[in-house]
This record gives structure tokens, sequence and C-alpha cells, in this order.
């Protein structure tokens, strides 16, 4: 299954953008990244049978073992594609969380979304070292 992070802005060179290679990079399952303005940019179009989660401060707050869970349980039912949006400053509109397989929150703070990208990066290496049995992973 693809993970795939549609995020709003440009991360560039800087201290997130390398937190975010350094997490990717540890994943063994497809990753692909794609980067749109803040306003406007043409949405890449999703495969047939994929997931859309929409990152939103009012989403679900999973355990890292339950969302490593969804993630499995989605590659396991044969979705081709586990798309995560991430909004610029001013969040998502209401479309895009109509649309949404799952709202997802990293807790009730409010975090900049470049921020927000590196801890989607983070979570998405653990959930699948968690789902390939990695040690690396303790509940706490």
């Amino acid at each position: 299954m693809l993970l795939h992070i549609v995020a709003r802005g440009r991360i560039g060179r800087s201290a997130e953008g390398d937190l975010v290679d350094r997490y990717l990079k540890r994943i063994a399952w497809p990753v692909r990244v794609t980067e749109l303005p803040d306003t406007g940019g043409k949405m890449p179009a999703m495969e047939g049978n994929s997931v859309l989660i929409v990152l939103d401060e009012k989403g679900q707050s999973l355990p890292s073992t339950s969302f490593a869970d969804k993630l499995g349980r989605w590659r396991d039912d044969g979705r081709r594609e586990a798309r995560f949006l991430i909004g610029a400053a001013d969040g998502h509109d209401q479309a895009d969380r109509n649309k949404a397989d799952l709202l997802l929150s990293f807790g009730a703070a409010t975090w900049p979304h470049m921020l927000a990208r590196a801890m989607l990066a983070e979570q998405l290496w653990r959930a699948t070292s968690i789902l390939a049995g990695h040690p690396y992973h303790r509940e706490g």
C-alpha cells in the first residue's frame, strides 16, 4: 500500500524537512510526498480503493498501536493508497473533511503544519515498524 502525504506549503531545506526525510527514508513501504501551494494547485487523482485521512485538530487522536492497526487493516483489505492530507495554516475546508475516511488529530494543541508533517512521518514509520514486529516501539 502506498503511503501518500499531500501537504500544503513547501517544506524546503529546514529542520522540519530534514526530520521528515529522516523518517520517510526508514519506511519499507512505498511513500510519496506531494506538495501543493498554500492555496489552489491541482490535487493528484486518487486511485480506486484508496483511503483518505485528513489531519484535523478536531479529529480522532489515536495511540500509535491503534494507528498501526488501522494501517494494517487497510493494507490487508487491499487498499492501494492511504492518502494523508495536511492543510495550510487555515486547515481544511468542510468538503475535504466530509470526504475523509478518518479525521486524525495529533492532540488538542494546534501544531504548525510543517511540524505536523514531521509528526506524521514519524508516526507512519512507527506504525509500519509495529506492523513489521520491530522492537523499537514500546508502550509506556
